[in-house]
């Protein structure tokens, strides 16, 4: 079936639907996806997206939820052309793996978050009093010096 050149965008259709005009609607499959083609008074152009081109939907539920929403509840479909292309399904899995992938990552950094926070609020809550910056400097730098003389007496021992 032909599409008309002529489009129409969602915010007239609304206004159509919503003023009670007789609008019909055809429902045309095309390689890949559904269009529609709606039909008022004498006129009929094919329902475009924000940008003009044409609006496809890749799943024909998804457009068949988005007529009853819109209060179109009656189309004839035409399915001649349809055929949902192979380059179509594997945008799809790229799209669902890159979503679980986000998913995953999220829910990371949401464990992440958790466990931070407690961790943050135990030592906050810890009883034990705490030391103060200049003491604990020079205590870990008497460690250090220990630790220092310790490998340097090992290495003279193992020579």
């Amino acid at each position: 079936m032909q599409t008309p050149d002529t489009t129409i965008d969602h915010s007239t259709l609304r206004r159509l639907v919503d003023a009670g005009v007789q609008v019909g609607a055809e429902v045309v499959g095309g390689a890949g996806g559904w269009g529609v083609v709606i039909s008022y008074g004498r006129s009929s152009q094919t329902l475009a997206a924000t940008r003009g081109a044409p609006r496809t939907w890749r799943q024909f539920e998804t457009l068949a939820g988005y007529l009853k929403e819109l209060g179109i509840v009656e189309y004839r479909v035409y399915t001649a052309e349809f055929a949902p292309s192979a380059a179509a399904s594997k945008q799809d899995d790229k799209r669902r793996t890159t979503a679980s992938e986000r998913m995953k990552r999220a829910h990371q950094a949401a464990a992440h978050d958790t466990w931070f926070r407690e961790q943050v609020q135990a030592s906050i809550d810890d009883p034990r009093e705490s030391i103060d910056d200049a003491v604990a400097k020079k205590e870990f730098a008497a460690k250090r010096a220990a630790l220092a003389k310790g490998v340097g007496a090992a290495k003279k021992a193992a020579h």
